[in-house]
């Protein structure tokens, strides 16, 4: 990963590069305790800004990025799923350095910390993970995933 910008804790705002060339944005506010916000599809950071700002005063340090293809990051055709996002995320986190983080999920966005969490979570990154509303990982039953649900499960739904 190539830096673009580089911030110090709570700057205010910049950008990453990480290994495929995709610009990553991030918001970066305050001191203490990292806090990181993932946002949902088609959202962006901006959309966490009212929980930002209540956090920031109860003295966390808050941290908000526009995932690839999203709000000001890079628009990228490749690299829209879960093992990038995640990738993208330890980026970030390297970047700025987090320790002990809450990763705040919602929808896209919980989906990107379940897969942040399980591939990179260790190493005393990761305080807590919370997920909001968050897509769930593969559910239907696949020779990959012999622990899902029958196909005849979801056609019910339909």
């Amino acid at each position: 990963m190539t830096e673009a910008s580089h911030a110090k804790a709570g700057s205010g705002s910049g950008t990453i590069t990480t290994n495929d060339g995709t610009q990553i944005y991030y918001k970066d506010w305050g001191t203490g305790q990292p806090v990181v916000f993932h946002h949902g599809w088609p959202l962006s950071s901006d959309d966490w800004d009212a929980q930002m700002l209540f956090f920031l005063s109860k003295g966390y340090r808050v941290i908000a990025h526009d995932r690839r293809g999203h709000g000001r990051s890079s628009q990228t055709d490749t690299g829209n799923e879960m093992d990038t996002y995640a990738a993208d995320v330890r980026a970030l986190v390297a970047h700025l350095d987090l320790k002990n983080a809450i990763h705040v999920g919602h929808s896209t966005g919980g989906g990107e910390v379940a897969r942040y969490v399980a591939q990179y979570g260790s190493g005393g990154r990761v305080a807590k993970a919370v997920l909001i509303g968050a897509v769930p990982p593969i559910m239907l039953k696949t020779a990959a995933n012999p622990g899902g649900l029958p196909i005849e499960v979801f056609d019910g739904f339909r």
